[in-house]
């Protein structure tokens, strides 16, 4: 089918695409503290069962180049990434109205090397469009990318900056239509609310829906002004399973592909939404999760796969290896090679789990009745919707100028020097390594649920690029809450203010 943009060549499924892969060693020490479910450990237990596999030599492997103060200004306020910028453990205390405003300090602490670890795992992100923009892959992978609740304002929801929004800032440059597809448990909120009012960008989200965080992502939230119909929800209750997940997933995104005609994807892979997952209550398997990979692989466009929510951490790895390996084209074992976390997996050391037998809460008349809703919705569109032309912005150096300290074009060489440090021009921190223990539902554990501690105080990021067309229309308050202390100049070419 004809996706618009820089679409690639219709093939079949099988054939390989050029992949390229963004991991910084330096990731899994990050430590956001004792009890906090979140653990960047798990990008590194993820990139060691791709070693182990033997997947790295297959794909383009770089080293992200830190996004800089300007890069992350393109979205975020000047203030907000300021004081992530500035603030430290020790110096917290000396800030704490700043603290409150920006929401840092429960869900999303403070801690050693934060504002190097938002640079990081955004740099990651752009990186990745940077590389599809140019065409030098096909797919791009940031496994430590998919902060999906990041607010312009105010961090959410254990994230900090938006990469996701980043991304498709970048994107947006080169293609008149990006998707935004998020298959995390909870919903993209912090993307949703960026994109609210524009049609250059769709986004749906697959999420639980209920008394549980953030809180938005009804049905009837479809966007507004010139976005109005493209923003998609789809509603979900506890115990989901492959089957069911699919039913809405396949028929939705077909259809989405065919009206819309995206010249990219931005798929966030977020974990949590697998069985047994410690703040989830879904029940998809791990084979289940990768076919949302593999379907939206086999439609050809260049495709941005990101992570995000996961609490299990061994089988957030096992997901993220098997989705790797999807976007290869490459079926890996289901026998786990031995390797430094090999005791994780135990006893059974495999990639795959068996979903439980928790109970299915989505009735088929409810399945039915949502694609109904949202088929109808998509038949508002008009296809393919036009974009005026306008001067593109300057393109992001972020996945060049990591060329000097990655290999290239060339796939990664188990003797080269990718966990050498290099100077990446990072705020000068210490980071706490992790010491990370097998998982324990300890009552910490269980008060950190998904609904993340605090109910839902979401708003409209109200968007105003002139250079990517993305309207900045005032929102209606019976469709869409609004933010609180919100000043109303957005009009700097740079980047959307607070």
């Amino acid at each position: 089918m004809d996706s618009g943009g820089n679409s690639l060549p219709s093939a079949p499924d099988a054939v390989k695409r050029k992949v390229c892969y963004f991991y910084d060693p330096e990731v899994g020490n990050y430590y956001y503290g004792q009890g906090h479910p979140m653990k960047p450990h798990r990008i590194r237990m993820t990139h060691a069962l791709l070693a182990h596999y033997g997947l790295l030599q297959h794909m383009q492997v770089h080293k992200p180049f830190p996004a800089r103060d300007r890069d992350l200004c393109r979205f975020h306020a000047d203030d907000y990434v300021a004081f992530l910028r500035s603030i430290t453990p020790e110096t917290q205390q000396d800030h704490l109205r700043q603290l409150k405003r920006f929401n840092v300090g429960e869900d999303c602490p403070v801690f050693d090397g934060l504002y190097s670890f938002c640079q990081t795992y955004a740099g990651g992100s752009v990186g990745g469009a940077v590389k599809l923009n140019h065409d030098q892959c096909d797919i791009a992978v940031n496994w430590a990318g998919g902060l999906h609740h990041a607010k312009k304002c105010e961090a959410s929801g254990f994230c900090y900056v938006n990469d996701i929004v980043l991304a498709i800032l970048e994107l947006l440059k080169q293609h008149e239509r990006v998707l935004y597809v998020d298959i995390d448990i909870h919903h993209g909120d912090g993307v949703e609310e960026a994109f609210y009012t524009t049609d250059r960008v769709m986004t749906v989200s697959f999420h639980k829906f209920g008394d549980y965080f953030p809180g938005t992502g009804d049905v009837r939230d479809i966007g507004y002004g010139k976005g109005k119909y493209y923003s998609l929800n789809v509603p979900l209750d506890d115990g989901i399973d492959d089957e069911s997940y699919h039913f809405l997933f396949k028929p939705l995104i077909g259809k989405v592909m065919e009206v819309f005609r995206p010249g990219a994807v931005v798929l966030q892979c977020g974990a949590d939404s697998l069985s047994g997952d410690r703040l989830g209550c879904f029940n998809l398997s791990i084979r289940g999760h990768a076919e949302c990979v593999k379907y939206m692989r086999s439609f050809n466009v260049p495709l941005l796969l990101l992570g995000g929510g996961g609490y299990t951490i061994r089988n957030v790895a096992r997901c993220w290896c098997y989705e790797t390996g999807v976007a290869l084209g490459i079926e890996v074992d289901d026998k786990m090679p031995e390797h430094e976390y090999y005791e994780y997996f135990g006893p059974d050391y495999t990639l795959h789990v068996a979903p439980s037998n928790m109970e299915n809460k989505n009735s088929r008349y409810l399945l039915e009745e949502i694609q109904s809703k949202l088929l109808e919705n998509l038949s508002k569109l008009q296809h393919a919707p036009s974009v005026q032309f306008q001067e593109r912005p300057p393109d992001s150096d972020l996945g060049e100028a990591d060329e000097d300290h990655d290999n290239g074009d060339e796939t990664w060489d188990p003797d080269s020097d990718m966990d050498v440090d290099v100077e990446r021009g990072l705020v000068p921190s210490r980071v706490k390594k992790e010491i990370v223990e097998p998982q324990l539902n300890d009552p910490d554990d269980q008060r950190r649920s998904g609904e993340h501690l605090r109910d839902s105080d979401t708003a409209v990021a109200e968007t105003c690029m002139k250079a990517l067309d993305i309207s900045s229309q005032k929102a209606d308050e019976d469709n869409v809450k609004v933010e609180h202390n919100t000043v109303n100049d957005l009009t700097k070419e740079t980047g959307l203010k607070c």
